[in-house]
């Protein structure tokens, strides 16, 4: 009994570490898995989560477009413009990628079907999950789903790339984190049943 006990906590110990991270979201669209040590008034303190025992790295506050907090909450430090309806004209390219980033984090929603269909598929049979974890995965937001506010910024290259871009990947951290608990429970359920 000693012995299950143990096997499941290792599995759930594996899994929560699979997905517990922090992910700094630069403006370039880069992202980096740490785990955050401080946020100041211009930097950000953190460790890369391959080696937590290793150095302590900063990063420009000014580089970062967002913090994604492995408790699912974040901080985003885009400075938005006071008025949301009207987009200036000479508004730079530069800053059309991290706004898209940035409110795709706000307003997408659309990977619900795609993460419940590969959670209740999973649950079933994990190895029959992965076709719909990796097909859902690997095909972008349909236009329908992505659930944007303004459509005049949606024409903007670089605004359609960066919204695009973090809706794709919220879409795969939701799908592939449903297979993983499915993935789970799997995992407990045939440690207990072989257990009897």
């Amino acid at each position: 009994m000693k012995k299950i006990f143990f096997t499941i906590l290792t599995v759930i110990f594996i899994m929560s570490t699979c997905y517990a991270q922090d992910i700094i979201t630069k403006k370039t669209g880069a992202e980096i898995k740490t785990k955050i040590l401080e946020v100041g008034q211009s930097e950000i303190k953190y460790k890369k989560t391959d080696n937590l025992d290793g150095p302590t790295y900063t990063i420009l506050k000014s580089d970062v477009i967002m913090i994604i907090y492995e408790n699912g909450t974040n901080d985003v430090f885009f400075e938005e413009k006071k008025n949301e309806n009207t987009t200036s004209e000479n508004e730079s390219n530069r800053d059309l990628f991290p706004k898209g980033q940035s409110d795709a984090l706000r307003h997408y929603r659309g990977y619900k079907y795609a993460g419940t269909g590969t959670l209740l598929v999973s649950l079933i049979s994990p190895l029959v999950g992965l076709i719909p974890a990796i097909t859902c995965s690997t095909t972008p937001p349909k236009e329908k789903n992505l659930n944007y506010t303004d459509p005049d910024l949606m024409k903007k290259r670089d605004y359609y790339y960066g919204y695009t871009d973090r809706a794709k990947k919220i879409k795969q951290r939701k799908i592939w984190s449903n297979w993983g608990i499915a993935f789970a429970v799997n995992i407990v359920a045939l440690v207990i049943i072989t257990s009897q």
